[in-house]
């Protein structure tokens, strides 16, 4: 049994991971604000609960109590290109400060173990970062300030030891995905819309492709990152296969319209998993295409039970 803390666990990715730890026999804490995540997310077995925000972390006082964490999977983070724009200081607090108040304490952590524990292995953090890096880095707040938190994982890594993962996540889908406001999956508002009865919205042309990758996948992707030492490496998590959106709305076998293009998003995306593949032995399984079949038959189920 490890012990794990999942910074953003009552959030989508996170509560997703929380319970895969959990199911496997880990021990978990978990850290988080709920200003995304949700309090019905949480798994009721995670054994310690930070009600606080990654920035806010460093000033408390828990942050002053080394634990015996195995592992640090940070997740919280701002999630969306979009709202990065608006406030692009929220941005910076959230996935630079907040991460390098992980890595700080995940580098208190190491060396309470090693110190005072006289255990072999350091607490090894499992980062978060995006996809956006294989794109520019300076298309939005988002993508730059995800790419200075990759930054800080190699450097604490090289000058303070700490063991360093970053896996870089494309469109993720799955159970408890935000279907509105700000931070909406792309399935996620198709789901909402195809539900409610209404055209499905695709932004720009819908030419735009996209490497939509399951939840559950990403999850083991995590967990595989979590197993070793790494000295910073990237694990790009993905499918290695793409869709236009307009392929995606087709999927769902409903109406759609367009609305105008958004600023700052790139026109395609598409994993290269070989490294991560020849690396942990990991690939994804899950199928978009069944996923959204399952979705249409599972909303006509509960619309004839309704109606009867």
């Amino acid at each position: 049994m490890r012990k794990c803390l999942v910074t953003g666990g009552a959030g989508f990715v996170g509560s997703n991971l929380v319970d895969y730890l959990i199911e496997q026999g880990d021990e978990v804490d978990v850290l988080d604000d709920f200003s995304t995540g949700k309090k019905s997310n949480l798994n009721p077995q995670a054994k310690l609960v930070y009600k606080m925000n990654v920035k806010s972390f460093r000033f408390s006082s828990e942050f002053q109590k080394p634990r015996d964490y195995d592992v640090i999977f940070h997740l919280a983070a701002q999630p969306r290109i979009q709202p990065s724009f608006d406030d692009p200081a929220k941005t910076h607090d959230s996935n630079v400060t907040g991460t390098l108040c992980v890595l700080e304490y995940a580098l208190r952590c190491s060396e309470y173990r090693v110190n005072r524990l006289k255990k072999i292995h350091r607490t090894r953090v499992v980062y978060a970062g995006s996809s956006t890096f294989y794109h520019d880095i300076y298309a939005n707040p988002y993508a730059f300030c995800k790419h200075i938190g990759e930054e800080y994982c190699k450097l604490y890594n090289k000058v303070y030891e700490v063991p360093t993962a970053i896996a870089r996540f494309f469109n993720v889908y799955g159970p408890r995905h935000l279907e509105e406001g700000a931070y909406a999956t792309v399935i996620g508002v198709f789901e909402r819309q195809a539900k409610a009865g209404v055209p499905l919205t695709v932004t720009g042309d819908g030419e735009q492709r996209r490497d939509f990758t399951h939840v559950l996948d990403i999850v083991k992707g995590l967990v595989a990152m979590s197993n070793e030492d790494w000295n910073g490496e990237e694990f790009p998590l993905g499918t290695g296969t793409n869709y236009s959106i307009n392929e995606v709305a087709k999927m769902f076998d409903r109406e759609y319209t367009y609305i105008p293009q958004r600023p700052g998003e790139a026109q395609e995306t598409r994993a290269d998993i070989s490294f991560t593949t020849e690396k942990l032995g990991w690939k994804p399984t899950m199928s978009l295409e069944e996923y959204v079949q399952n979705a249409i038959l599972c909303d006509e189920q509960e619309s004839s039970v309704s109606a009867g």
